[in-house]
């Protein structure tokens, strides 16, 4: 007998945990993820995400506004050349082909002029963004293709914003023709200017609140199945131990359910927010349905059937969330590139009977 005892907890134990894992696995599927990213050691995120993330989401994390943002995904890459000159690489790896790319932006820190500005009749110089192109491929002899360009401020610094968008659509459809995107500055004149003059920080020799980064807005076309997954669950939430009294004893309501990041073990690689208030629905939709109840119609026609007792087995209807609000994550991916991503359905916002 004394064996069989030791035995249970064991077992319990080894069901948990296979339960844990089962459910941690589900819940990066809801992150649209396969497997929890790496973590690299805390590095610091772009002051430029963690603006943004301020910016679209809450303290917790939920959005503020749901037009602010054009799709549901931010990602910011950092130059992979760090070169003297003005050419520079990014990895779009972790970018899947299936999202669709929205805008792209060269963010590019620029420096205060070093020495004294000769050329310069003109307060204003030429900077152009171009992308490099593979000879071999094209049955042009370009080198080069001009994205965009735009007139900046010699004497000013800080950071200069560029679009970029037609070469990350081309890169992401084909991964082996992103040779890189090449900087020119040019005095009004149309002279290249010396870099001395007009230059911006470089992966090299400056502090890492500076480097050059691609931001990328893109969208990828997951509007989620989190809200069939909550209504299913609800149809299935009454357990054996439901009894009906306690069920009557309080009617539909929004309750608390708060998820919490370092408990699952993710706050390693999710920046913000350290865990959110996802809310539950639970009460009794007993007959009659009041309007502070949020009853569909359907509703009412099936508690008053219930109540009538005219067909046996027609249940009372259920207390679900009826209005859902999308959550906002920041967080490193594998390649340690910051990422803001946007969910829809995953706050409860409120309740009702259906």
């Amino acid at each position: 007998g004394c064996r069989c005892r030791m035995k249970t907890p064991l077992a319990l134990q080894a069901a948990s945990e296979e339960v844990r894992s089962a459910a941690i696995k589900r819940l990066l599927e809801v992150f649209g993820m396969e497997d929890p990213p790496a973590v690299h050691g805390h590095k610091q995120p772009p002051q430029y995400m963690l603006d943004l993330y301020n910016t679209v989401a809450d303290v917790d994390g939920v959005t503020k506004d749901p037009y602010l943002l054009e799709g549901n995904t931010v990602r910011s890459f950092f130059d992979k050349l760090h070169s003297e000159q003005v050419e520079f690489k990014f990895n779009l790896s972790t970018v899947a082909r299936s999202e669709k790319v929205l805008t792209a932006e060269l963010h590019l820190f620029k420096l205060r002029p070093q020495g004294t500005i000769t050329f310069s009749r003109h307060h204003f110089c030429q900077v152009s963004v171009y992308q490099l192109l593979d000879i071999g491929k094209t049955n042009s002899t370009q080198t080069k293709k001009l994205l965009s360009s735009r007139l900046i401020p010699v004497h000013s610094a800080g950071w200069e914003v560029l679009t970029v968008t037609q070469a990350i659509r081309s890169w992401v459809a084909d991964e082996g023709s992103n040779l890189g995107l090449h900087v020119v500055v040019r005095t009004l004149e149309g002279s290249q200017t010396d870099l001395k003059l007009i230059h911006f920080a470089s992966g090299r020799h400056h502090h890492q609140s500076k480097l050059p980064m691609l931001v990328l807005f893109t969208d990828d076309g997951r509007r989620s199945a989190a809200l069939e997954m909550l209504v299913k669950s609800s149809r299935t939430a009454r357990s054996p131990h439901y009894s009906e009294e306690e069920g009557r004893s309080k009617p539909c309501q929004r309750l608390p359910l708060y998820v919490d990041f370092e408990e699952i073990g993710w706050s390693g690689w999710i920046v913000s927010p350290r865990g959110y208030n996802a809310y539950h629905c639970k009460g009794s939709c007993s007959f009659p349905l009041g309007q502070n109840m949020r009853p569909t119609n359907h509703a009412t026609v099936q508690s008053i059937i219930n109540a009538l007792k005219l067909i046996r087995g027609i249940e009372t209807p259920c207390c679900v969330p009826d209005k859902l609000f999308s959550i906002n994550l920041l967080y490193f991916d594998d390649d340690e590139n910051v990422v803001l991503k946007q969910y829809s359905d995953m706050v409860a916002g409120s309740c009702g009977c259906h």
